[in-house]
């Protein structure tokens, strides 16, 4: 199996006759270069050994030499299915396989039952299963392999496209879309205080001048005044009831939770993200240890079933009078039916192992987020077996004018008082499910017994204004509950499709909701663009079906992909030749210059959005300057942009006479006073005044003094107090001060001395740090040279924002790094070679094993030797050609 704590937790089930190991997640994965998926030779894919799990691999190859069997328990899905096939393969493929029977057994729940149950029942690897499993991973090796360097070319380095990931995206730029072009509208709604046997409660105007009130029957103030007016001398202060209505209303409860579900409500009622109520339910899952060794505490947590086993039913039944009484209990036994066609992931809706296992008698066995979680499962599944919730509603009407002319008056007006009484909580006692974007109910009122004929009296009118408002951002829970909607995704992908947004920086949180980045906005009209039909719903939608019919034995793997390939890489290499960087920039008017009358236009560049003034055709450069943090493309006015010209800002002299100038660079915002900078750590270069730019130098100052334990600049020697203690250096050498030897008291010449004996550092000329500096200069040239705006803006050093500077350069140095190796821009569907670790992290599968792609060999090859000075020179001309 996978995980170590599950196999802990079953271990202690089957005894000793069975040794039971976990291979840590997947064991092979594609190899992270082009060519993994041989689209030539019927998609076949080229695996390697994960390398961190290799010893793992190694130690079930040992304990298997001991055994009779093999019995293969990954995961009850897809993905546990690939596992245990990668698994077999290897094993197979090392002789370790013959003569063992080898077995597989599932399992939705970890108790002694449910195993021993397992392992009475197993079966063999399911093709379909695999191939299903295999496809997706194709596919999203594919879509990834070759969107991801596309969007490097055409926007900036870095970035990433996937299957599910760039449909969830565009649902996300959308509704951004939506809200700035939301135009509200005024409207007014007419209340009203009412009182009846001394006791007060609210009424709304339903009918004015015999029609029904809408939304925007009264859009101003002035109609809204009108309507009081009109209303108060009708009623001269009291009202006559026209009639009662009263009913009785039932509520019932929510289904068990489906993966969908858990991760909503968790995401509403605990504010855990998706991602956490993953990790949190897998703890549950694998086992607890409760007083009594680990178990089990509730079942699967990924599925899209609500269905609920006959003795889990009848178990939550018993609980349900234990705890609550007879009249606690539904009349019937509540059978849940699945909305999704494929719902397949697994036979059971998630719940407690045991539902006699209450929250509050295992806590302190918990950590608290075990405890939360568990609570709200435990809850939600024993309501859905209780008794409805129920309510006695009333709706009394009420007119304002003489009971003779009520019914016949085509001019009345008309108010409603709406209230409601819970008679019997049922399954409210225990749970009630939360709402996204919820509106105010104004019925939840007990209103005083009135019958018609009855006067009520009118205490007071209340106009109030409203606007409309748009629709909302997304949250967690609500983006979820969308691609579920919309078919995207599967129950195992919804967590890691809304990390990976947030981790490639596409989406913010703000609020507890996802708002659009700039480059998530630029990526998403990109793709939404030039590449339609992969972005669009209903194909994601049609996919995922076309997947679920591989794994259910109705359709082959092969000719699905081949349908998918050989449109896609066309458009792909057509977008490459005919879309120029400029178009993807998506660059927006601000004006002129009111200087130059040059135009002034905002863009996104390789290091992020800036601000431009003039075009790449003008005698002169362009002039560029980065937005500030918070600042947004679509937003920024003409004023704020000018205002991020005023840097370079002179903000006077020292003592000293040396000038002041605070300025952005490449390394953040910084005050250079003479021939020396300070970084700005917390002010901002726009706003600091002279003052405090004095204040930040004494501090540099102070710190320098510090710093400096011993100074010989005849020798250019210097001790001085660094992080990890006093050093001695020459700018060439560090060496370590003995400790027994005190560094205010140490000579020239023993300086001299124990520098000698150090070594030289590594960076310079011909060090460490060489390449990057000689890369970062050969690129400055480059762009200094270059008549591309973007390009231009790439040399100027005092271009970007604060908040680009560091996390751009090691961007920067990253690309360039995986040109000048000759490696692959990811061998996943998410891009980033850091990331080829992760084999379903763009379209959200589990989190793999990391297999680092600059540490792997190819399969079953010694890793490379360094290449001899000829190769390392071609090796050098080619990664100069291609950056």
């Amino acid at each position: 199996m996978e995980s170590p704590a599950k196999a802990k937790t079953i271990k202690k089930y089957l005894g000793k006759d069975y040794e039971v190991l976990a291979s840590y997640g997947h064991v092979r994965d594609l190899v992270p270069k082009e060519g993994a998926v041989d689209t030539a030779h019927h998609f076949a894919m080229k695996y390697q050994v994960v390398e961190r799990n290799q010893k793992h691999v190694d130690a079930i190859s040992r304990a298997l030499k001991k055994a009779k069997a093999l019995f293969l328990a990954t995961d009850p899905d897809r993905e546990g299915e690939a596992i245990s096939w990668h698994l077999y393969e290897l094993l197979k493929d090392a002789g370790e396989l013959e003569g063992k029977s080898v077995q597989r057994v599932v399992f939705y729940e970890i108790t002694k039952n449910s195993i021993k149950e397992a392992m009475a029942q197993p079966r063999e690897l399911s093709v379909d299963l695999v191939n299903a499993q295999q496809a997706r991973r194709a596919l999203d090796f594919l879509v990834g392999f070759n969107l991801s360097p596309l969007l490097w070319k055409k926007v900036r380095p870095g970035l990433s496209a996937g299957r599910v990931q760039s449909p969830a995206l565009r649902m996300i730029c959308e509704r951004e879309d939506e809200i700035a072009a939301f135009v509200p509208r005024e409207y007014w709604t007419i209340d009203a205080e009412l009182e009846h046997s001394a006791q007060k409660f609210p009424g709304k105007l339903v009918e004015y001048a015999g029609a029904k009130v809408e939304q925007f029957s009264f859009t101003n103030e002035a109609q809204a005044q009108a309507v009081e007016r009109t209303l108060r001398e009708a009623a001269q202060g009291v009202l006559t009831v026209l009639g009662v209505d009263r009913k009785q209303r039932r509520r019932n409860p929510a289904p068990p939770f489906t993966t969908s579900t858990l991760q909503q409500e968790a995401a509403r009622k605990l504010s855990f993200s998706a991602q956490k109520t993953m990790r949190v339910a897998q703890q549950l899952y694998e086992g607890v240890d409760i007083g009594e060794g680990a178990v089990g505490l509730i079942s699967y947590m990924r599925t899209d079933s609500l269905n609920l086993a006959q003795e889990a039913i009848g178990q939550i039944r018993d609980v349900i009078v234990q705890l609550y009484g007879k009249e606690g209990l539904a009349d019937e036994v509540r059978v849940y039916k699945t909305k999704s066609k494929n719902a397949q992931e697994a036979h059971e809706a998630i719940r407690p192992t045991a539902a006699n296992i209450v929250p509050a008698d295992i806590e302190k066995f918990l950590e608290a987020d075990q405890f939360r979680l568990y609570s709200l499962i435990w809850k939600r599944t024993v309501a859905c077996q209780m008794a409805p919730a129920v309510f006695d509603t009333v709706a009394v009407e009420l007119l304002a004018g003489t009971p003779g002319a009520a019914k016949a008056d085509a001019n009345r007006t008309v108010l409603r008082a709406n209230g409601s009484t819970l008679v019997k909580p049922g399954y409210i006692s225990v749970y009630q499910e939360g709402m996204d974007d919820v509106v105010q109910d104004d019925s939840d009122h007990v209103l005083p017994p009135m019958k018609e004929g009855d006067r009520v009296t009118l205490v007071g009118v209340v106009p109030t204004q409203h606007f409309t408002e748009p629709p909302p951002r997304f949250s967690e829970a609500s983006l979820v509950k969308a691609l579920e909607e919309y078919g995207i995704g599967r129950p195992s992908t919804y967590a890691s499709i809304i990390s990976t947004l947030r981790d490639r920086q596409y989406v913010e949180i703000e609020s507890r909701r996802f708002t659009a980045t700039d480059i998530g906005k630029i990526v998403s009209r990109f793709l939404t663009q030039y590449f339609t039909t992969y972005v669009d719903y209903d194909f994601t939608a049609k996919m995922e079906d076309s997947l679920d019919g591989v794994a259910n034995g109705e359709q082959e793997w092969v000719p699905l992909l081949d349908r998918f390939w050989k449109p896609f890489i066309d458009l792909v290499k057509h977008t490459e030749t005919s879309v120029s960087r400029e178009e993807v920039a998506q660059a927006r008017d601000l004006g002129s210059d009111p200087v130059s009358g040059k135009p002034m236009s905002v863009r996104m560049g390789r290091f992020g959005p800036f601000v431009q003034i003039g075009t790449k055709d003008d005698e002169d450069k362009p002039r560029f300057a980065g937005l500030r943090p918070g600042q947004k493309m679509d937003q920024i006015t003409h004023d704020e942009a000018m205002e991020l010209f005023k840097l370079p800002r002179k903000l006077g002299v020292t003592a000293a006479g040396e000038e002041i100038i605070t300025n952005v660079g490449r390394f953040g915002p910084y005050v250079k006073y003479g021939p020396k900078y300070v970084s700005l750590k917390i002010d901002d270069p726009y706003e600091i005044t002279p003052e405090r730019a004095l204040e930040v130098i004494k501090e540099k100052e102070i710190a320098d003094a510090n710093r400096l334990i011993l100074d010989f600049p005849d020798a250019g020697i210097q001790v001085l107090n660094g992080r990890y203690g006093p050093y001695i250096t020459d700018k060439e050498r560090n060496a370590k001060i003995p400790k027994d030897k005190e560094p205010k008291s140490l000579t020239l010449e023993e300086c001299q001395a124990l520098l000698a004996a150090a070594p030289v550092r590594t960076f310079g000329k011909w060090g460490r740090g060489a390449k990057k500096g000689a890369a970062a200069k050969a690129k400055t040239s480059k762009a200094a040279k270059g008549k591309a705006a973007d390009a231009a803006m790439e040399s100027t050093a005092d271009a970007g924002a604060a908040r680009a500077a560091k996390g751009m350069q090691k961007l920067a140095a990253k690309a360039s790094k995986a040109a000048a190796n000759k490696k692959s821009p990811g061998a996943i569907f998410d891009v980033a070679p850091a990331t080829a670790r992760r084999a379903t992290a763009m379209d959200g599968g589990r989190k793999k094993a990391p297999v680092p792609a600059a540490d792997q060999p190819a399969a079953g090859k010694a890793a490379a030797k360094p290449a001899s000075k000829p190769k390392a020179a071609a090796k050098k001309k080619a990664a100069k050609k291609k950056s």
